[in-house]
């Protein structure tokens, strides 16, 4: 069965079961890897990519469930060869160390702040929860979203 999907502003019509994760298709049928697989439950966050703005588990999210919607995937993030304020900051703030949860950190850090621009850090902690750091860098990941905080705040390229 042919899916239609919307992927960072590109339209792409995949002929495969609608029963297929969303993360198969992005790595294996579209090149785009940014997301990783990690624990293929939806607990680990790595696989993190937007769904019309939403922040969503592609490994447990079937390919026919998102058929003309909005993806966008780290890779979408930057606009013209400028980072994403989110993704400075993570850069900035040396907010990873073997950056295999970076990817869906910046993405659910997307999600957070577009919905809520000055959270706390009880809110932040509690948004990202469901993203795990193996490496344990949660103060500067911490400290990425305040400076993305910032920078987005003060008109941040977006």
């Amino acid at each position: 069965m042919a899916i239609e999907l919307n992927v960072n502003g590109r339209s792409y019509s995949v002929d495969t079961d609608p029963g297929t994760s969303l993360l198969t298709v992005l790595r294996d049928h579209l090149g785009l890897t940014g997301s990783k697989y990690g624990c293929g439950e939806g607990e680990c966050g790595a696989c993190t990519v937007l769904i019309n703005g939403n922040s969503r588990r592609s490994c447990i999210t079937p390919v026919g469930h998102v058929h003309r919607q909005k993806v966008t995937t780290i890779e979408g993030l930057e606009r013209a060869g400028k980072l994403h304020p989110v993704q400075q900051a993570f850069l900035d703030a040396d907010a990873y160390q073997c950056a295999y949860c970076t990817a869906g950190m910046i993405v659910t850090t997307v999600a957070l702040l577009d919905s809520n621009p000055h959270p706390t850090d009880a809110q932040i902690a509690e948004f990202l929860g469901g993203n795990i750091c193996r490496c344990g860098t949660y103060p500067r990941i911490l400290a990425a979203v305040r400076l993305a905080e910032r920078a987005l705040a003060q008109g941040g390229a977006r």
